[in-house]
């Protein structure tokens, strides 16, 4: 009868092997609890971090004075290990996920910044003198023709971040908020290797599947960049003539 059960489904546990079938079907709720707290945790601060960091770039973009000092600090704080970060943070917030969504809002701002600017900063000279011949004011400039040129960097810019977070997200163990970096933790410290490699490998899966589908977005999004792409492979790099600056600012606007 023993030897049946250790042969049967329930062997895996009892022998604590890294992979095991049982693990996935007792533990289905404990799993999906904590995916979607770290999907909730990454997709939270990536949004808040990208409401922060759209400001900060135009103005720094705007203003050269504002430029140095928002790139300084955005790098000062991606250099803070994650581990120190959210200690520091333990004292305003306490144990709660906020500590964990503002440690990476912090750590995502460092990308988006320097992604929207270099975006910002490619927009052609002649893409915005034909968009003011046309009458757009500034708000009208920044939100039809440059913002919306400026997603292939931008897009790529969260695209990384997501990923970061997603990694990132897992530390938020040590507040007890960290999705499934819980488990990981766990499973560590009483060392359950199903649970450590379930949890890690939906890890991996979470930050794929995130990126394949912003890259997706990223080229709906920004269809011209593929016609330039195409175009530029048939015919070679040329300059921008005034025609295509302006069918430019047409798609942008």
């Amino acid at each position: 009868m023993s030897s049946a059960a250790a042969g049967g489904p329930q062997g895996c546990l009892a022998q604590n092997e890294w992979l095991c079938g049982e693990y996935l079907r007792t533990r289905q709720s404990e799993l999906l609890d904590a995916t979607v707290e770290h999907i909730w945790i990454t997709a939270l601060s990536i949004a808040i971090a990208l409401l922060l960091a759209l400001p900060l770039a135009v103005a720094a973009r705007r203003w050269r004075a504002a430029r140095a000092p928002a790139l300084a600090v955005t790098t000062i704080l991606y250099t803070v290990p994650s581990l120190a970060m959210f200690a520091l943070l333990l004292p305003v917030f306490g144990l709660s996920a906020a500590v964990v969504v503002t440690g990476l809002v912090l750590y995502s701002l460092t990308v988006l910044v320097r992604n929207i600017l270099a975006g910002l900063d490619a927009v052609p000279g002649e893409a915005r003198e034909a968009a003011r011949g046309m009458g757009y004011g500034s708000g009208r400039l920044l939100f039809e023709v440059e913002l919306p040129l400026a997603l292939p960097a931008l897009l790529a810019g969260v695209r990384i971040a997501t990923v970061t977070a997603v990694s990132l997200t897992t530390v938020g163990a040590i507040v007890g908020y960290g999705g499934l970096g819980n488990l990981i933790y766990d499973g560590m410290e009483s060392f359950f290797k199903a649970q450590v490699l379930t949890a890690s490998a939906i890890c991996v899966v979470l930050a794929v599947v995130a990126d394949l589908l912003l890259l997706w977005l990223q080229r709906a999004l920004t269809p011209w960049t593929r016609a330039r792409t195409r175009k530029r492979a048939v015919r070679g790099p040329s300059a921008p003539t005034a025609a295509s600056t302006h069918d430019l600012v047409g798609k942008a606007g």
